[in-house]
């Protein structure tokens, strides 16, 4: 593991007992020790100056946005990267300090008595729960911003729909067995990366000839109505603190040959054997026709209200509701993401949404270190922590 920071940086290697952490700087170099038992105090949170802690998270997804979100809040930073991948922050001079490691499983006891040591908070967005998994999350000792048991809720898709379902949102119908299709149906795989591996088919026998040909492994999948209209995908963010539910931004997705394979004629596509993708591959920025914000909020609001009946805290920050609108302006939400969304990436400098509301350019990033910021200095930083 290497850290890097302004001027200085640090090697430290993993012993049986403890961690040595090599502190280097032009002049020479100072050893620290640091024990691999550290556990997050209560004197560590009961600080009410921002200035002693450190926002952190992992180098991909929306660690962009998240990183000069707080440094536009005059708060410290730290970027966890796999060596290799560290080029964008180091181009982007947006992070403070960054640590690099070979492999995310070096994100151990010793990498956690760093943060600790630091005072850090750790931001989660969709790579760091994609890399590090639920459980070793849920295991995670350093301070965490957000509910930790509400990542269960988001990656079990049974309780996924149960949460939506108990909060009267209009759902797409969900077939238990291929045999029943009887309507176009989406096939998505759990943990797919991005979209990777969906594809569409309206009955059984193409199902089974998809899927015995190109994922004849993959067993682990959820049959859902395709539902035909526009993408939309809805940024939310809910403070404990203010007790407000805000609306930040809107986008679609831009997904691999999806959105541009309507360029070729079907008889082209036949010939050439093109299969849609629905792998994504960027963002882009949508306003919602303005009599729909109601219904959005309210869509918020319930779902924030039945979280907090399932766990902790409930649904603490950012978060996307992921829908389809019909050409009836049905609403249907197929999938919640509770944490930031990399939708939100096109809005470091704000939205139309969050240009209403603040006077200062208001990222997603930029408004969760808000939020631990007013939690810090309110001394009611307990209150947003997993």
């Amino acid at each position: 593991m290497t850290i890097v920071g302004a001027g200085l940086f640090l090697l430290a290697f993993h012993g049986a007992e403890n961690l040595r952490i090599r502190l280097c700087r032009p002049a020479g170099f100072v050893r620290l020790s640091v024990n691999t038992m550290t556990t997050v105090s209560t004197a560590a949170t009961a600080s009410r100056k921002p200035k002693d802690f450190v926002i952190a998270t992992m180098g991909s997804h929306s660690a962009l946005q998240i990183l000069k979100g707080a440094r536009d809040e005059g708060m410290r930073n730290l970027v966890i990267c796999k060596r290799g991948c560290e080029q964008p922050y180091r181009s982007f001079p947006v992070a403070d300090d960054m640590i690099l490691v070979d492999d995310w499983k070096e994100w151990d006891g010793g990498l956690e008595d760093e943060l600790i040591r630091r005072n850090a908070i750790v931001i989660p967005h969709g790579s760091f729960v994609s890399y590090l998994g639920p459980e070793r999350v849920k295991n995670m000792r350093a301070m965490y911003y957000g509910t930790k048991e509400i990542l269960e809720w988001e990656s079990n898709r049974d309780m996924e729909r149960e949460w939506l379902l108990k909060s009267g949102l209009l759902l797409p119908r969900v077939f238990d067995k291929p045999e029943d299709i009887d309507r176009p149906v989406i096939i998505k795989f759990h943990g797919a990366g991005g979209g990777f591996g969906y594809f569409v088919v309206k009955s059984a026998e193409q199902f089974y000839e998809v899927k015995n040909r190109k994922y004849p492994d993959e067993n682990d999948f959820v049959i859902q109505e395709y539902i035909v209209g526009a993408p939309l995908y809805i940024h939310y963010f809910h403070s404990p603190i203010t007790g407000e539910l805000e609306i930040m931004s809107m986008d679609k997705r831009y997904e691999s040959n999806a959105d541009s394979i309507g360029r070729i004629r079907a008889e082209d596509q036949l010939a050439a054997n093109i299969h849609t993708s629905y792998t994504i591959v960027g963002n882009i920025p949508i306003v919602i026709r303005e009599s729909l914000l109601p219904q959005l909020f309210t869509m918020g609001e319930k779902v924030v209200e039945v979280s907090k009946t399932l766990c902790g805290n409930g649904l603490v920050g950012p978060f996307c509701l992921e829908a389809i609108i019909t050409r009836k302006l049905e609403i249907y939400v197929f999938e919640i993401s509770a944490r930031i969304v990399a939708g939100t990436n096109p809005f470091i400098n704000g939205s139309p949404y969050t240009d209403l509301k603040y006077d200062v350019p208001m990222s997603t990033g930029r408004r969760l270190a808000r939020d631990i910021k007013d939690a810090i200095v309110a001394g009611r930083l307990s209150e947003i922590l997993g």
